[in-house]
């Protein structure tokens, strides 16, 4: 169920041409949950759903995968980030002009609203976006937790997303 307000401006956003939804909010505040959400709602055709996890270059990249937003969004598709390697990886093809939601920490920028039918920002509070953030990554975010929440801090400073969303979203 999508909160109050929603459900009316994604209609409005799927209704433009192109639709690109962003969702941004500090890790663990529900970005990946609520874009599954707008999917499973959306008219046809259905949106392409892109993930910054899927471009960020590594666990300093946060700046860096926040720059790349317009292009993604403008562009045919992106290099990817392999993880596991360290280092970029395959090219993700999008078709351009599809309805796109793009989420991730760093998606809403003054560049990325431009492009932007819908902005939303999810707030909650630290200690359960932390909690939720390990309980689905465990061990593998843990020892970058306090890395990747200095540089969130950075961009909530930098760019004041809440402020550039369409809507704030507070999740307890």
């Amino acid at each position: 169920m999508l909160p109050a307000g929603l459900p009316e401006a994604v209609a409005r956003a799927a209704a433009s041409d192109p639709a690109v939804v962003l969702i941004d909010g500090g890790a663990g505040s529900g970005k990946t949950t609520l874009a599954a959400a707008l999917i499973a709602t959306w008219p046809t055709p259905e949106p392409q759903l892109v993930g910054m996890d899927e471009f960020y270059p590594g666990w300093d990249g946060l700046a860096a995968g926040s720059e790349l937003v317009p292009a993604v969004i403008t562009g045919d598709g992106f290099t990817t980030w392999d993880w596991h390697r360290g280092e970029p990886g395959a090219f993700r093809k999008l078709k351009p002009g599809a309805p796109l939601i793009l989420e991730g920490c760093g998606a809403i920028t003054a560049a990325s609203r431009k492009l932007a039918t819908l902005t939303i920002w999810l707030e909650a509070p630290a200690a359960t976006r932390r909690e939720r953030a390990l309980a689905r990554d465990g061990e593998l975010f843990a020892p970058h937790w306090d890395q990747w929440a200095a540089q969130e801090a950075a961009h909530w400073r930098l760019n004041r997303p809440w402020e550039l969303a369409d809507l704030v979203l507070r999740v307890e």
